[in-house]
């Protein structure tokens, strides 16, 4: 490390005396040493003889601001992570910073305890992949020492599992280098991409590379919470906060402590939550249901949903506030319709997942059935491609899946024409959408074998929207008199 010994080294920069004396003697207690620069200019010089484990730099310095001095760390020194530290509630720099590739911020006045967790976090980045070590979903010829993927994770060749995305086209690869490089950030990140795309896998991945894999977790579906639950799901209560409270307990942003929250659906919240999520964010605290303190938190925020959130905010259904802190950068997963070149290997690697991996022999895909997916438009993407090679592994009469194994024909796939299904030419406008949207939700159904809650993924819609859309089409009587 450039003149420097084995410990830590981490830059300080900032005009006032007394910041620099802090941040310097808070590092000092945690046995990592430290620089500290007054100006701009100072901080350039050292970073021209010097590299560091971590740049801590003032937004704003007497002959510049910050963002220049990140900027130069990421040109010449792309391995050490920047954090900013920004005025008290100037949530715009915050933002500035993260979205030019700031690792995370501070606000004044500096919170120790949030400046030793960032420390933690930031000291702890595994180092910056080399160029070509992405993974590769399949080369030709190699088959089964590939990892095999699904939805939710992979099965490795030796047994073990572990979230890879699979994939060789170009929007897929241009995924895993997003991936690689949100890794190294504490960015909130908002995950777009249709029902089945991947969106929790990529969560998990970005938790996994980063500086939290060590923490846990947390993914929560924040359209499955009853609304009047959402404030103590998310936050904890205290012991006698309400009727049933006999101890206290923690929530969801307790649980994710040093680690990453995944919040699915995240459109789904209720405006009046979204209020108190915000704050949490912006603040970095929490007030459990029933307490008169607030404590600190130490959770990175990524968020997901099917639905387009700039839309949600014209209609007026989710806060424009909100939705600039968690939409800080936006990681778009591609529909398995726009790679299709990967359906073929994926789909025998799911093939040899399903048979049951290692030894066992897959069947194969026939010509016409490698045709009829490539065809398909797969509104469940990747879970729904699994759904339809589990079900024709047990309609296949032999080694070999035709494609009328596959029973696709007639199935929901968007941009194919269906008029010859949904003849509703003698129906008024609201009675041909009610058709349609019937029928979608029968042919899920189906497809699920009647599962409610695979059903709503597979439409892309929450399991309560779902529902609501039963009943008000009758689907759910009819369903309950067949029974």
């Amino acid at each position: 490390m450039s003149a420097m010994n084995a410990k830590s080294h981490v830059l300080v920069v900032d005009d006032e005396s007394d910041i620099r004396e802090l941040l310097g003697m808070t590092l000092a207690r945690m046995g990592v040493e430290s620089h500290g620069a007054a100006t701009r200019e100072e901080a350039l010089a050292l970073l021209a003889v010097n590299t560091y484990d971590l740049c801590l730099t003032d937004m704003r310095l007497p002959d510049g601001d910050g963002l220049t001095v990140l900027e130069y760390v990421a040109k010449h020194h792309p391995q050490t992570p920047v954090a900013v530290i920004t005025a008290h509630g100037s949530t715009e720099n915050a933002v500035a910073a993260l979205k030019a590739g700031a690792f995370d911020y501070l606000a004044k006045p500096v919170s120790l305890e949030q400046l030793r967790a960032l420390i933690r976090s930031a000291l702890s980045l595994p180092p910056v992949p080399l160029h070509g070590q992405v993974p590769v979903a399949h080369q030709a010829g190699q088959g089964n020492e590939y990892p095999v993927d699904t939805a939710d994770g992979v099965l490795m060749p030796d047994g073990s599992t572990g979230p890879v995305l699979m994939g060789s086209s170009p929007l897929m690869q241009q995924a895993r280098r997003m991936i690689d490089k949100l890794a190294r950030s504490q960015a909130p990140v908002h995950v777009t991409g249709e029902s089945g795309s991947g969106k929790e896998l990529a969560a998990r991945l970005i938790h996994d590379k980063g500086s939290r894999q060590a923490a846990p977790f947390v993914p929560v579906n924040c359209g499955a919470i009853p609304e009047n639950l959402m404030e103590s799901e998310f936050f904890g209560y205290k012991k006698g906060a309400f009727t049933g409270a006999a101890a206290d307990r923690d929530g969801f942003f307790q649980a994710a402590s040093s680690g990453t929250l995944f919040l699915d659906e995240v459109a789904d919240l209720p405006l009046p939550m979204q209020v108190k999520l915000l704050r949490a964010i912006q603040e970095k605290k929490v007030r459990k249901v029933g307490s008169t303190t607030e404590e600190n938190v130490d959770v990175r925020i990524i968020s997901a949903t099917h639905r387009n959130l700039a839309d949600e905010v014209k209609n007026g259904t989710f806060r424009q506030d909100l939705y600039y802190r968690l939409n800080v950068i936006e990681l778009r997963m591609p529909s398995l319709r726009e790679m299709r070149e990967d359906i073929p290997p994926l789909a025998e690697m799911l093939l040899l997942r399903l048979a049951g991996g290692g030894d066992s022999a897959a069947p194969r895909l026939s010509a016409d059935a490698v045709l009829a997916l490539q065809k398909y438009g797969f509104p469940g993407n990747v879970r729904e491609l699994e759904n339809v090679l589990e079900r024709a592994l047990t309609l296949a009469s032999s080694a070999e899946i035709t494609g009328d194994d596959l029973q696709l024909t007639g199935a929901y796939a968007p941009g194919e024409d269906n008029a010859a299904d949904l003849d509703t030419s003698s129906l008024s406008l609201p009675e041909k959408l009610e058709s349609m949207e019937r029928k979608a939700i029968m042919v899920a159904l189906e497809k699920t074998r009647y599962n409610r809650t695979a059903a709503a993924k597979l439409l892309g819609v929450s399991f309560r929207a779902l529902r609501y859309r039963m009943d008000r089409l009758g689907i759910k009587d009819e369903l309950d008199q067949k029974r």
